[in-house]
């Protein structure tokens, strides 16, 4: 799917007309099966209910087959658009990534449910992780218009990345299916791939008219506030709140070095490494700093991973997605309750 004909070009701020849904405007949610059958019934009877309860009228589509995500999105995204109704994701970062991606495209206003492993950008954007709560935040919410950074035609919410990190987020994948979903699972996959073969990256970074060579396992683009502070890269959070996009990339240290980094990104030390080139950019172009028969590459957006032709321009992108985003105090709640319960991860 392209999205660069629907989004006014990066260097022309936009200025798009917030616009509150209605009183009795329509929720259309496309909501990840992903768990067990019992909890999805769970889930689907929590959001039903809340709603009606409010007397608000709701269009639920179930998404047993992620083949199918892109098309249901599609779909209610523009009966959200043309009925003046939201278009609501309820799943993990990769499904609010798919469903943002067509809001963007249609122009229609945006929520969420967090029901991922981290939720990054439910918690940053004070979102409940509690579902009942999350669907009545929902109903008293306002609209907020959100940064979205983008990598050749493809947009991320919380981040997007070259090199070792897809790599980790698909055996992470292979380990969930196998072990559940979980925080231990993520990090024992983390932990594998880091001790596992990989070959660096050797590219060329240009922004604003400054090139720069660098060998690095990874290249990490970040959108996401909240990440960026738990790694300990409070710097970079800072720049994204000033409407920029964060690039990390660690030098080549082996195995025992990876883990190292990993560690102080769990402990939210990050910053402290000295093996560790970061910056915040506007655009970025990244290309093969020699020549290279792979003239593809896996990157990694919200971690869903797909092949995309070199070179990658990454960009920021301002005020395109309009995201009902919950009242004051209830974000003041989930916010700091997210901050009690959570430990910094990696």
């Amino acid at each position: 799917m392209n999205v660069v004909s629907s989004i006014t070009h990066e260097s022309t701020p936009v200025s798009m007309p917030l616009v509150e849904p209605g009183p009795n405007a329509a929720f259309y949610v496309v909501m990840n099966a992903g768990s067990g059958h019992a909890e999805t019934a769970l889930r689907e009877s929590t959001i039903r209910d809340v709603l009606a309860a409010a007397g608000r009228t709701c269009h639920l589509e179930l998404v047993d087959d992620p083949e199918e995500l892109c098309d249901i999105a599609r779909r209610m995204a523009a009966l959200a658009k043309e009925n003046g109704g939201v278009v609501v994701a309820a799943g993990g970062d990769g499904t609010i990534n798919t469903v943002a991606h067509e809001a963007v495209r249609q122009g229609c206003l945006f929520g969420v449910l967090p029901q991922g492993t981290f939720n990054y950008f439910g918690r940053t954007h004070g979102i409940p992780e509690d579902l009942t709560e999350a669907v009545r935040a929902l109903l008293d919410a306002r609209v907020t218009p959100v940064q979205i950074g983008m990598v050749n035609d493809r947009i991320f919410l919380v981040n997007a990345s070259v090199g070792l990190y897809p790599q980790l987020l698909e055996a992470r994948e292979e380990d969930k299916r196998q072990y559940g979903r979980s925080r231990v699972v993520a990090i024992f996959s983390a932990l594998k791939t880091a001790l596992g073969r990989y070959r660096p990256l050797r590219i060329a970074l240009d922004s604003e008219g400054i090139t720069r060579k660098l060998r690095t396992p990874t290249l990490f683009v970040g959108n996401n506030r909240l990440q960026m502070e738990q790694v300990g890269m409070a710097p970079m959070g800072i720049a994204l709140e000033e409407g920029e996009l964060a690039a990390i990339a660690p030098r080549p240290v082996g195995k025992l070095g990876m883990l190292g980094l990993m560690l102080r990104g769990a402990l939210g030390r990050l910053g402290d490494a000295d093996n560790v080139v970061a910056f915040s950019f506007k655009r970025l172009t990244v290309k093969h700093a020699r020549l290279s028969p792979r003239r593809r590459l896996k990157v990694a957006t919200d971690g869903e991973v797909t092949k995309m032709e070199m070179p990658l321009t990454f960009r920021v992108v301002e005020g395109r997605l309009m995201l009902l985003k919950p009242a004051a105090r209830t974000a003041s709640a989930a916010g700091l309750s997210g901050l009690s319960s959570q430990r910094p991860h990696c």
